[in-house]
């Protein structure tokens, strides 16, 4: 069938030639002028079929439909236009001459806004290109707030990758698309009769500006599918309740502390999925790259979304970035486009109207330490857990700071993990014996994307270096983990493992079928008492997220919670369903797009906080 397309483009293409550049119009020019024709255009456009856009059959047509055929119909006559004036200009029937351009305001300006339409244009196209290489399925919501977030912090290989390859293609587009609309020339059709200027300098200008709207159109149009732009009209237009409807505030809502309180030690995994698992668990690799968290999981406590033992928390919205991933878990909360530019960037002025988690403990007397290995201000995360609950940053920075590691150590986004766990067992047994409960968090990163972090320490068993990565990363875990239940404190201490968001990493999972369902690997190891022996049927087929997590870890530490809910999270141990349970998932997830005037006026700015005066300066101004 795609043959039969190209032969029919190549027909067309055969008629224009005949009519424009044939001085000789006999049969068996005709007949030459066809089959070469059919041949080249067709050999040429199956090569771009098979080798440019991946279509791995051009023969066995019966998995395309009509769409497919359409597109390489049209693939074939752009292909046959091609040759065709390539074949004009070499046998001169279509010859460049000299343009004797117009020189005036108007053609300079038209000529500069072309080329600003086309580098918009591009900027847009190949931006979208390196975010879904780079970043996955990247959302409209993490777009914008990653946008008004500091990036103190962050990897500068990110910004190299930046100026190697968008930027670097733009100007590069952008420099020839240059050449092309200042370029003084015009192009003169020669016939059998007479010459004809078919190029002239009016024609090449509205040519450029139509070039450069396309270009500027396609871009915008390309990044907008791509990026799920529609969801920044839910995000600053459409509104909705949902989130004040469902909303249990921590302030008001009776929360009961065990006479003894325990202590939590919740580790972010970054990027831990259960699709590294092997298929017979529910996991898509032929070798189970997780073996050792794999054997943990099954002496706590999994809630999955399947009816098997492993599964995790579906892809809620404004949850899928490390960011995202602490706030929803401390603050039973999605992270929501803020309502002013900085609203997530600034000291004091995170979340500042969220009771959160960690300020829950503090006010419960707990000794609190978050562990990066990478600098905390990344994101902002150094003024959410410094502004909330007091909690001891300690990061990179903090590690320079303190002549833990020298000056000049620079490893991945910071210390790699290996430094990670040492230093982590070093501040536990800190926090331990300062005599009070006590709420130890930390992130590894060695499994952040690209390829992740290959320590010399790492065994590598595979020839992927994501997949050695990850396993030498379950092996660490768990040998903290032992360590950490060899400890004294260990009887009255709760564990939480969970990945805190799906990997990123764009080539690991290129392969991968649409249709599976990835999910974040999770796990409560020792929980209180309370919730060890809740009903089988809690842990299986829940359909739940990152923000549920809040309620369920404090229930995890025998905390009894009125009503089941913070925030617009559900303790998971309990028999209350999740929101997504009780209104399903699609419906909630697109009323969290929305924006959401409860979250603005009472999490994203503190309601008891009065304004801030005008400055002297605004004073002065108005006075004028």
């Amino acid at each position: 069938m795609f043959i039969l397309c190209g032969t029919i483009g190549a027909l067309i293409i055969t008629v224009a030639e005949i009519l424009l550049f044939c001085r000789k119009k006999s049969f068996g020019k005709i007949l030459h002028t066809a089959v070469r024709n059919i041949f080249v255009i067709n050999l040429i456009s199956v090569a771009l079929l098979r080798y440019v856009f991946k279509y791995k059959h051009w023969l066995d047509t019966s998995a395309y439909g009509t769409e497919n055929f359409l597109k390489f119909f049209a693939l074939s006559i752009v292909v046959g236009l091609v040759c065709l004036l390539f074949s004009a200009f070499v046998n001169r029937y279509l010859t460049f001459e000299d343009g004797n351009r117009k020189k005036t305001h108007g053609t300079r300006f038209i000529k500069l806004l072309s080329c600003f339409l086309f580098m918009l244009g591009c900027a847009a196209f190949f931006g979208t290109i390196w975010g879904k290489d780079s970043f996955g399925d990247v959302t409209a919501d993490q777009l914008v707030i990653n946008l008004f977030s500091p990036t103190e912090g962050a990897d500068s290989g990110v910004y190299l990758d930046v100026f190697e390859r968008p930027v670097f293609q733009t100007a590069f587009c952008t420099a020839i698309f240059s050449l092309f609309v200042y370029s003084d020339f015009s192009i003169k059709y020669h016939g059998n009769k007479r010459s004809v200027t078919v190029f002239n300098d009016l024609f090449h200008r509205i040519v450029s500006l139509v070039l450069g709207i396309a270009m500027l159109i396609g871009g915008i149009a390309y990044g907008s599918q791509q990026f799920q732009l529609r969801q920044l009209y839910n995000a600053y237009i459409a509104e909705s309740d949902f989130i004040e409807d469902n909303y249990a505030d921590p302030r008001s809502t009776g929360v009961t502390f065990p006479e003894r309180k325990r202590n939590i030690i919740h580790i972010y995994l970054e990027s831990m999925e259960n699709s590294y698992l092997s298929t017979d668990l529910g996991g898509y690799m032929e070798n189970n790259l997780m073996p050792e968290l794999t054997e943990l999981a099954y002496e706590g406590d999994v809630f999955s979304n399947t009816s098997g033992k492993f599964g995790g928390p579906l892809q809620g919205t404004g949850t899928q970035w490390s960011v995202a991933s602490m706030v929803n878990m401390t603050t039973g909360l999605p992270m929501k486009v803020p309502a002013e530019q900085n609203a997530y960037g600034s000291k004091d002025n995170f979340l500042p109207g969220a009771y959160t988690m960690n300020d829950m403990l503090k006010d419960q007397g707990y000794e609190q330490t978050i562990m990066f290995g990478a600098d905390a201000n990344f994101g902002g995360l150094s003024y959410f857990y410094e502004s909330h609950g007091n909690a001891k940053v300690f990061d990179y920075r903090y590690a320079v700071r303190n002549d833990i590691i020298p000056d000049d150590y620079k490893v991945w986004w910071g210390f790699e993990d290996d430094k990670l766990y040492e230093f982590a067992k070093e501040e536990i047994t800190r926090l331990y014996n300062t005599g009070k409960p006590f709420n130890f968090t930390m992130e590894t990163a060695d499994t952040h994307r690209p390829h992740g972090y290959l320590s010399e320490n790492a065994p590598t068993p595979y020839d992927d270096q994501y997949a050695n990565v990850i396993a030498y990363s379950s092996a660490q875990t768990v040998e903290f983990v032992r360590w950490i239940q060899q400890q004294p404190f260990y009887e009255n201490t709760t564990i939480v493992l969970i990945g805190d968001h799906l990997s990123m990493d764009t080539d690991f999972f290129a392969d991968f079928d649409e249709d599976y369902l990835r999910t974040q690997f999770n796990l409560i190891l020792n929980p209180a008492p309370n919730v060890a022996n809740a009903p089988a049927d809690r842990f299986f087929n829940r359909q739940y997220c990152n923000f549920d997590m809040f309620p369920t870890i404090l229930a995890s530490m025998g905390v009894e919670i009125e009503g089941d809910r913070l925030g617009i999270g559900t303790n998971l141990f309990s028999e209350t369903p999740t929101v997504y349970e009780e209104y399903g998932f699609e419906y909630v997830n697109n009323e969290l797009e929305k924006k959401s005037e409860f979250m603005n006026n009472n999490i994203l700015i503190d309601p008891s906080r009065p304004p801030e005066p005008e400055s002297e300066s605004s004073d002065q101004q108005n006075n004028a």
